[in-house]
């Protein structure tokens, strides 16, 4: 089996291209989806999906992180066929749920819309999972360009289908589901049959359950800590979602999805991609190199020079963005976005961060945390919708202890990592003082000269480029996956 030797930022950027093209499709066609499509039955995918996800998440038991830390490939397939085995284990235990709960789950979340596609939830689940366990394959053989493809591919599938059938009249909530699953299925495939035409062999020939059960044995860890941690962090993440309709309405539930999907575009175009890249890296420096600080402290520098002008520019122009891309009946969908910005930014720099937890092998301080987070931020939910009962306040809580939650546990790895907390914090404030003067005009057009929402857009847009210029320059790593990617366009030789 052959492994491509690639700097982190190469691989970073072949993960990128990806998601650049694939997240392109998606916002090409957004605005037409959201004209179609009624906030209602955004917010009945979105009810579906957290169902799908909260399970989906668990569908390996965690065995697909293990995959990365073996220092032999066969040791490593062993555990991907762990990983492949749970997943047709949760696959049946989704089946029973939606079987035994199914009315009950539909009462709670007051959306009597979504019992028809519940019996869905387990293909949802099945796929995924396969998916998840092939994806850190992947990632361990550093084969990041046939991700990309398989990105851009779904995406394609998923658009088109989605388009397709909301011009045919069909504009239903079950439309939006149906279209994600395929996306996922084709993926899926893609990426499957690529691992077993390079890998095949090697999982042929090293595969025994003997070997699956002695690599269960050795990384037990992740599905006695990790998977209530992912299940916690996960369920934490699609409380919102709950509370909201359980509170309000399938309606407001749309709003929120849309917000939160559209703020999370410029955040998962990178942050998914350096994840998967760090989690490879990390775990070399901590088992071989012995760089582990180095690396955790230029990858989060990175993070938040990428990441806090657009989340900061983004709270600013929010609902102006709305107006001009999706209408003015999508107005409170930014709204949304503006609120939920700061927690956002930090999930951003932290999802990277969290895989630390996995290196270390600090499980159990992963499973504290994510117990901590479900609880603080249900009771943010309840005090929101249940006791004040307005959904812009539920989301102010949410928001807020979310961003706290996240940044203390950011900081609690990288010390861990043994990364100075005040060189983490220089780095923070250095990357805001570059903002400040960039976004003072946008925040000045907006609100003393009541420029147009476009006008506003148009400056936002315009004031990135001298703030990324800003930061290319000072990076020299980032500079030259740049220079690859613009010989590749064939700007320069």
């Amino acid at each position: 089996m052959s492994k491509p030797s690639s700097s982190f930022a190469t691989n970073v950027l072949k993960l990128v291209t990806g998601s650049v093209f694939a997240q392109g499709i998606g916002v090409l066609a957004a605005p037409i989806v959201a004209r179609l499509f009624a906030p209602e039955a955004f917010g009945v995918a979105a009810l579906f999906t957290s169902i799908a996800g909260i399970i989906s998440v668990v569908a390996c038991l965690r065995y697909e992180l293990s995959i990365m830390l073996p220092k032999t490939d066969g040791e490593a397939a062993n555990l991907l066929g762990v990983s492949l085995f749970f997943v047709l284990i949760v696959t049946g235990i989704s089946v029973l749920i939606i079987f035994f709960a199914g009315d009950t789950i539909v009462s709670l979340l007051n959306s009597p819309e979504l019992s028809k596609y519940l019996w869905l939830v387990p293909i949802a689940v099945f796929v995924t999972g396969i998916f998840t366990a092939l994806n850190y394959w992947n990632s361990r053989t550093k084969h990041f360009g046939r991700l990309s493809t398989a990105r851009v591919v779904s995406s394609v599938a998923t658009q088109t289908t989605k388009l397709g059938a909301g011009f045919s009249g069909f504009v239903s909530g079950g439309v939006l589901i149906g279209t994600r699953i395929l996306g996922q299925i084709v993926s899926t495939l893609g990426l499957g049959g690529q691992i077993w035409r390079d890998d095949g062999r090697l999982f042929k020939t090293n595969i025994r359950w003997k070997k699956m059960i002695a690599g269960l044995k050795r990384y037990k860890k992740f599905p006695v800590f990790s998977t209530w941690s992912a299940l916690l962090n996960t369920a934490s993440q699609q409380l919102p979602i709950w509370f909201l309709a359980f509170y309000f309405s399938p309606k407001i539930v749309g709003f929120y999805a849309l917000g939160r999907t559209v703020l999370g575009m410029p955040m998962s175009l990178v942050g998914g991609a350096v994840s998967q890249v760090f989690f490879q890296k990390a775990a070399e420096a901590h088992n071989r190199t012995g760089n582990l600080p180095e690396v955790v402290e230029e990858v989060f520098k990175r993070l938040v020079s990428l990441g806090i002008f657009p989340i900061l520019l983004l709270t600013l122009i929010g609902e102006d963005l709305f107006i001009v891309a999706f209408g003015a009946r999508w107005a409170e969908a930014g709204v949304y976005m503006q609120i939920l910005g700061l927690w956002l930014f930090f999930v951003f720099i932290s999802s990277p961060i969290s895989t630390l937890f996995s290196v270390l092998e600090k499980q159990s301080y992963g499973l504290f945390f994510n117990v901590i987070l479900f609880v603080t931020r249900a009771i943010s939910l309840i005090i929101g919708g249940g006791l004040i009962g307005d959904a812009r306040i539920t989301l102010i809580l949410f928001s807020g202890t979310g961003a706290l939650a996240f940044s203390v546990m950011t900081f609690w790895l990288l010390s861990c990592a043994n990364v100075s907390l005040f060189r983490t914090l220089s780095i923070f404030f250095k990357k805001i003082i570059i903002c400040i003067p960039i976004l003072s005009i946008v925040v000045l057009c907006k609100f003393y000269f009541n420029l147009a929402p476009i006008w506003v857009i148009l400056i936002g847009i315009i004031g990135s480029l001298p703030y990324y210029a800003i930061i290319i320059k000072q990076d020299k790593v980032l500079q030259k996956p740049i220079r690859l990617l613009i010989r590749k366009i064939g700007f320069v030789k």
